[in-house]
């Protein structure tokens, strides 16, 4: 009769020359940056004290909430001093706002509160008021040379609110790259990046909403679930953010070239890339500029995927890059 040898490994380390512990699986939760975070990664170390302290340096830097951030000493033009996240957000926003031609722009912030959906709460805006505030609106108005941030006109204010969710997302992905973790998922809001396989042995399955108009969020359904085993996901939608003033509803994305809540065909734009602060931001521009030009924007970048719901004659419907489609595991 053969030789069987079983290896069994203790949970305290203990075990049989040649038998490596598989590492556990961890979770964590909490709120941050007046949301939820979701973490899940396979590691022999409980690393909730640095996850927490990666996503905490993100409002130390862009919290407008936040009166001693490096963005709001900027917004108060206190200091034109900036730090390496910042440094870090303004990179990429700067890429994004260049190749959409303006639709993503973080100098937008008085335009968001003076609708009601920043950091301020104004009343409801005139035309007259928007033109107003239209001319400290545009990244042509800023520049950033050596950490100095330079604005053309002191109103300029700084909203950062559309892609700093994504960079903590980064952050602490980063961090789990570093430490040579091969298994994680982070997801903070709904921005996710991921890595690897679940606990099930499987992509990390990614659920992406039906656009229903449930500002509280209990009866989510969704329209699709993607599987990830690299690279970031991030979604924008107008149908829980909102509200209704005389008889209209007016949605909390921002057109910074109207001035004006978006309008567009598209429900919701939900984006792939290899960063959560790219996806994030390209995410947002592509409810600005519609379907089409979404689209256009999708198909000439080789690192950018993604899925758009909109209405067309009054019915929902689906366009979905063919690499998205590859990452979609059940509809």
């Amino acid at each position: 009769m053969g030789k069987y040898w079983i290896c069994i490994c203790l949970a305290w380390g203990l075990g049989i020359g040649g038998c490596t512990p598989v590492q556990q699986y961890r979770y964590t939760e909490g709120k941050i940056y007046g949301t939820f975070y979701h973490i899940s990664y396979a590691s022999d170390e409980d690393l909730k004290e640095e996850i927490l302290r990666q996503m905490e340096s993100v409002n130390a830097s862009l919290s407008m909430f936040n009166p001693e951030s490096v963005i709001a000493r900027l917004n108060r033009n206190e200091t034109d001093s900036t730090d390496a996240l910042f440094q870090k957000m303004y990179a990429m926003a700067l890429q994004v706002n260049r190749k959409t031609e303006g639709a993503f722009d973080i100098t937008v912030g008085p335009l968001v509160n003076a609708w009601g959906f920043g950091f301020k709460q104004n009343s409801f805006p005139d035309s007259a008021r928007i033109d107003t505030l239209r001319q400290f609106v545009g990244m042509d108005l800023l520049t950033l040379t050596e950490g100095k941030l330079q604005k053309k006109y002191p109103e300029i204010t700084l909203d950062a609110s559309s892609i700093a969710k994504g960079l903590g997302v980064d952050l602490v992905a980063e961090y789990f790259e570093r430490k040579g973790l091969n298994d994680y998922m982070v997801e903070i809001g709904g921005e996710v990046r991921a890595k690897g396989q679940s606990s099930k042995k499987r992509p990390w399955r990614i659920g992406i909403d039906r656009p229903e108009e449930d500002v509280t969020a209990r009866n989510r359904r969704l329209q699709m679930i993607a599987g990830l085993s690299q690279g970031a996901l991030a979604t924008s939608g107008n149908y829980r953010n909102f509200y209704v003033h005389d008889g209209k509803k007016y949605a909390h994305t921002i057109n910074p070239k109207t001035g004006y809540p978006v309008q567009t065909e598209v429900l919701s734009a939900s984006v792939y890339a290899p960063t959560c602060m790219e996806a994030d931001a390209y995410a947002t521009a592509f409810m600005v500029l519609g379907l089409q030009k979404a689209r256009q924007i999708v198909l000439a970048d080789p690192e950018l995927e993604g899925a758009f719901i909109y209405l067309e004659e009054g019915k929902m419907k689906n366009w979905i890059s063919p690499g998205f489609e590859k990452l979609i595991v059940e509809k």
